[in-house]
């Protein structure tokens, strides 16, 4: 094979794909046919659990450093502030990044390629997926070149993160089952003035329309995206002068420039298969949906991630097969669940209707607070908008229980683990792992020594018992920081078997190590200190 995984699409999934493949050792071609990343910041919001992931990666601090974090949120109906949440605090027990992060799209895809090329794979600009065929083998692409001759490329795999529009998913045929609004959106890259330019997010509600207001790390700047004003929504040249001025009126917002102004229809939509043999969607060629929570871009992150332990895992032998299976059940039930609820909260506020308005500007406020005032409630929305809730229980690769954690869960994060930090640590190796929250027992550690399998034994705190974790059992934790196996009577020959029945092994002689690549993001951040200071 020319290529392991290939890779068609290099926005911030396909990137994120070929990173952690990159650094398991896989060799991936990754081909988009625009001239190069985008120049607008699109979608901005960076979610917890997206930075864990990157702090896996070794990269989420650099990203912190130049987004600008935003730990509160505030509802608006009729001009009138109806809520206001503190994110903070709320998040500080369960994640280390108790925050979202503004980080413009364009910004974050020269991020990730420069992380990419730290490992010497190299987006191939103006280059485009014409058609594939699959066979027992492998994936027999073909591939449109910048000088538009069209050439083939052997693959073992092939990984469609093309877009809304995929021609990975057009081949496969696969239906891309949905809806689209009616209304007519806009987003607008804006410098403005007025008491909501505060960096907290701000969405407003009025009589027909509705506003969100996202800030910008820059002073005065931010993003606002609302709805076009009836009757203009067919022309071609939509522009600012066709926005609904009321509700930013109402916010008090002076707009004095508008940097990038778009239009758009938004989009409802899961496709009906995720994986066909050895062709998979993920992102926007999967699942579409509203912008409500700054869900998407993260939830196709997700699906990069999920995905690429997984085809390291086959590819090096360390696997069953039957591992790639897993990729389609635990990704897909989120995204159902994903739409479902975006759709609801989305199509709530921007219905028209003598009812809906009655609720969306006098029920509403009076409820939001009465809900938010439950620390519980506020909870819950900060584990669902950060996607540190998802979990794949549902998935049968998955197994057992220990405590209240379920083979399927997200590790729960310990802050204080051990006197060298937090238990996310260790996570860096992007590896297999086992946790012991106590005392292991001696056969559970010849085991782990006899399969080169990390050992890791943090001493037990009252706060484990607190986060769901059960004194001395074993968890076992696939790369991505995910329970794949709990076991609260601490056998070993359940561990055994959850291993030698998946055929699983380490990655570790295959993978690059995270020392390698820690220097040089020491390197490129001293520059970019040198820099500016020049």
């Amino acid at each position: 094979m020319e290529t392991e995984v290939l890779i068609a699409g290099a926005g911030p999934t396909g990137l994120v794909l070929a990173l952690w493949l990159a650094r398991l050792g896989i060799r991936v071609r990754i081909v988009d046919k625009t001239a190069g990343p985008g120049t607008t910041s699109r979608a901005l919001a960076v979610q917890a659990r997206t930075l864990e992931l990157y702090r896996q990666l070794g990269f989420a601090d650099e990203m912190i450093a130049a987004g600008l974090r935003f730990t509160a949120a505030n509802l608006w109906a009729r001009g009138k502030r109806a809520a206001h949440v503190e994110f903070g605090k709320l998040g500080a027990v369960a994640t280390p990044f108790p925050y979202g992060l503004f980080y413009p799209q364009d910004e974050h895809e020269r991020l990730l390629i420069e992380e990419l090329q730290e490992l010497g794979v190299h987006v191939e600009r103006h280059t485009e997926l014409v058609a594939f065929e699959q066979s027992v083998d492998g994936v027999r692409a073909t591939l449109r070149m910048p000088d538009s001759s069209e050439r083939t490329c052997k693959a073992s795999y092939i990984a469609g993160c093309d877009g809304a529009h995929s021609k990975v998913r057009e081949i496969l045929g696969s239906d891309f089952p949905g809806g689209t609004y009616a209304h007519v959106f806009y987003v607008a890259d804006v410098e403005a003035s007025g008491p909501v330019m505060d960096h907290e997010l701000h969405v407003a509600l009025d009589r027909s329309d509705f506003l969100a207001v996202f800030p910008l790390k820059t002073s005065g700047r931010a993003r606002l995206i609302g709805t076009v004003r009836p009757g203009s929504e067919h022309r071609g040249d939509v522009s600012w002068n066709d926005v609904s001025k009321t509700i930013v009126e109402r916010m008090r917002i002076s707009v004095d420039r508008v940097n990038w102004f778009s239009t758009y229809h938004v989009h409802h939509r899961v496709a009906r298969c995720f994986r066909d043999a050895r062709a998979f969607l993920l992102g926007d060629a999967a699942h579409i949906h509203s912008p409500v929570g700054g869900q998407g871009m993260n939830t196709g992150i997700g699906d990069a991630t999920n995905l690429a332990w997984k085809l390291a895992a086959v590819l090096h032998g360390c696997a069953d097969a039957a591992l790639l299976d897993s990729y389609e059940p635990e990704r897909t039930a989120f995204a159902h669940r994903l739409v479902a609820t975006t759709d609801r909260v989305f199509t709530f506020a921007t219905r028209d209707g003598a009812i809906a308005r009655f609720v969306r500007l006098s029920v509403v406020p009076r409820v939001v607070p009465a809900v938010l005032a439950q620390e519980s409630a506020r909870r819950f929305m900060f584990r669902t908008l950060s996607q540190t809730a998802i979990s794949y229980r549902h998935c049968d690769f998955n197994a057992g229980t220990a405590g209240k954690v379920h083979g399927g869960d997200r590790l729960p994060w310990i802050e204080h683990a051990d006197d060298r930090g937090d238990n996310f640590a260790p996570l860096a190796v992007l590896d297999w792992q086992v946790h012991i929250y106590g005392e292991p027992i001696d056969d559970i550690a010849t085991l782990c020594a006899e399969r080169e399998l990390p050992l890791h034994r943090f001493g037990w705190r009252p706060e484990m018992e607190r986060k769901g974790l059960a004194p001395n059992a074993p968890y076992l934790l696939r790369p991505d920081g995910y329970v794949a196996l709990a076991d609260a009577h601490a056998r070993v020959a359940t561990l055994r078997s959850f291993l030698d029945e998946r055929r699983l092994q380490p990655l570790a002689r295959r993978t690059l190590p995270a020392e390698t690549l820690a220097v040089a993001h020491s390197t490129r951040e001293a520059g970019a200190v040198a820099a500016a200071t020049q």
